[in-house]
């Protein structure tokens, strides 16, 4: 098998890609990429579980509890303990984790488009509704 026949490489290569170009642009608002799937689920759904948000980023659990550190730390999340559950916490964005939505998704469509300008609008719609059969 050669590189160009390896999904596994070629998805790779490609997540390498995007994860360096966006992790540049997140050091604008002193984030980097690691916490980026944290604040792009929390901008979807807020209030949900730390074990929740550890599912939807792939993360394991205490990597989550670091990450969220961090968040906090800055100013841009707070958790919220469960009324039924002692050790579970919610988490919610503060305002200034609201504020960076905007700016922050602009960051992220200008990754994308900038990976997908060789495709015309056909191929750019057909690759991203493979990757989601894929990965459904």
């Amino acid at each position: 098998m050669k590189r160009y026949e390896s999904l596994y490489y070629q998805v790779s290569h490609l997540n390498i890609m995007l994860q360096n170009e966006l992790d540049q642009r997140l050091k604008r608002y002193d984030l980097d990429i690691k916490l980026w799937p944290v604040l792009f689920s929390l901008w979807q759904e807020e209030g949900i579980s730390q074990t929740e948000l550890s599912k939807l980023c792939d993360v394991a659990n205490y990597t989550m509890t670091r990450l969220l550190d961090q968040l906090q730390v800055q100013g841009y999340i707070t958790r919220h303990q469960e009324s039924d559950n002692r050790r579970a916490f919610q988490i919610f964005l503060t305002d200034a984790g609201k504020a960076l939505e905007q700016d922050l998704i602009r960051e992220a469509e200008w990754v994308n488009q900038k990976c997908l300008a060789r495709l015309d609008e056909q191929e750019q719609q057909t690759l991203l509704q493979l990757l989601n059969k894929i990965n459904q």
